[in-house]
């Protein structure tokens, strides 16, 4: 691949024999891969609105970002990492009880910091390499915390869903039944299909206005806003980055795992890149992104893991967030579906948690491991807050310096002592990997 815009035709481009992949390097003939390329969009779609839709921030302003990420992305990893860059999920939180206590600019800032760190981690990850991730963040740290942002986010999903109770029932058993009766892609996207049933039900009991739809432009920029900054806040966010880095590097590995190919060389760029574009998305109004196991799914499912098709994604995304109509309407989704689709994704990110325990055997009748994990899922959850000065730190802050500082202390002292229950060479995949989007 000579350049990240020049692809090799896979065999005829037109078919692919059984135990064949597409390379990243490589693609189909094009009217193929614009068609993959569209199937990404849809993929992403129903989690990256979401985020803006749950958080207030303009949806058109959160997709063109996101587009324009996934491009930045493909560059400067060189095209060697299927990917598309959607809303995170786990900036949500920080995001909520930012906007609360300050304002939306407030929590851009929020999310220009973690940008800026993550983009840090990456530049340290590609000089240094990514062995010290594992010694800090080790799988019973990582999944404490992937599982405490979810969990944390629980209050907020009852909140969308006391408001519309039926319209939330409707969209959260739409979700579970689209899971368990549709194979493929429509199974994948149980969450679109459920928020479009809900959708459907809340204008048929006139909770939806269409007014905004009317009113706004066929094409023009999307709305953007600058952010601010404030110390009291920056503790809510950068626990977001141990998240980013875990999905981010867990990414890698399983498109790695896919295609056969050693990918290790470029987790630094792609750390990097997903920084750069949280900081963009937050210079300019939007929600901060991260790498999309929906995208992770399509691609199993074609077994074209061409990057021809991300570029052809972000354009097409691009093309969707200069269209003020578009935006206007996906805007339009009442509180009632966003808190029934809400109940089932908060509840994934915190089981996402105890799925990286399960498949890193990460063992609990240690008490180092215990203790992590009890101490830090309950600050979390409960939202203990600390204040000092003019800093606020609040469940998911405390949350992570618990997980991080009961883990290590308790180990160095156990290895002290004498007392400690490890095993003299733990068997674990890479912490993060298979972790998720969001």
């Amino acid at each position: 691949m000579t350049s990240p815009f020049t692809w090799t035709l896979h065999g005829d481009g037109r078919t692919l024999p059984p135990g064949d992949v597409v390379a990243p390097d490589e693609r189909l003939s094009w009217p193929r891969t614009i068609g993959i390329g569209a199937q990404h969009v849809v993929a992403m779609f129903g989690a990256t609105f979401l985020v803006p839709l749950i958080t207030g921030f303009p949806p058109a302003t959160t997709l063109f970002f996101s587009a324009v990420g996934t491009l930045l992305f493909l560059v400067i990893t060189a095209g060697r990492v299927p990917s598309y860059l959607g809303s995170s999920f786990a900036l949500i939180a920080p995001i909520t009880a930012a906007t609360a206590s300050h304002d939306q600019a407030t929590a851009l800032g929020g999310v220009v910091a973690v940008g800026a760190l993550l983009a840090l981690v990456g530049l340290v990850v590609h000089f240094a390499g990514a062995k010290w991730i594992d010694i800090v963040m080790p799988p019973v740290v990582t999944g404490t915390i992937v599982a405490l942002i979810g969990f944390n986010l629980a209050p907020a999903a009852w909140n969308n869903v006391k408001v519309a109770p039926v319209t939330a029932t409707v969209t959260l058993t739409a979700i579970i039944l689209v899971t368990v009766l549709f194979r493929g892609i429509i199974g994948r996207l149980s969450i679109l299909v459920g928020v479009l049933i809900g959708y459907a039900t809340a204008v048929f009991r006139g909770e939806v206005d269409f007014t905004a739809v009317s009113d706004a432009a066929w094409f023009g920029l999307p709305q953007f806003q600058t952010p601010s900054f404030s110390a009291s806040t920056l503790g809510l966010f950068l626990p977001v980055v141990l998240v980013l880095v875990a999905e981010n590097v867990g990414h890698v590995k399983s498109v790695s795992a896919m295609t056969g190919r050693d990918l290790d060389a470029v987790t630094g760029r792609a750390l990097f890149a997903d920084g750069v574009a949280t900081v963009l998305a937050g210079a300019g109004g939007g929600t901060g992104t991260t790498t999309y196991a929906e995208n992770i799914g399509v691609m199993a499912a074609t077994r074209v893991y061409s990057t021809a098709a991300y570029m052809v994604a972000g354009l097409v995304g691009l093309t969707l967030s200069l269209m003020p109509k578009f935006g206007a309407l996906i805007a339009t989704i009442p509180v009632g579906v966003l808190g029934g689709a809400a109940t089932v994704l908060y509840g994934m990110i915190g089981i996402l948690g105890a799925r990286i325990w399960v498949q890193n055997r990460v063992d609990f009748s240690n008490p180092v491991n215990l203790n992590t994990a009890a101490i830090a899922l309950i600050i979390g959850i409960a939202n203990y807050t600390l204040v000092i000065g003019d800093v606020s730190l609040e469940g998911i802050a405390l949350g992570t310096g618990a997980a991080l500082l009961v883990y290590h202390v308790m180990r160095s002292l156990a290895k002290w002592r004498g007392t400690s229950m490890e095993p003299a060479s733990p068997a674990s995949v890479p912490a993060g990997a298979e972790l998720g989007a969001h």
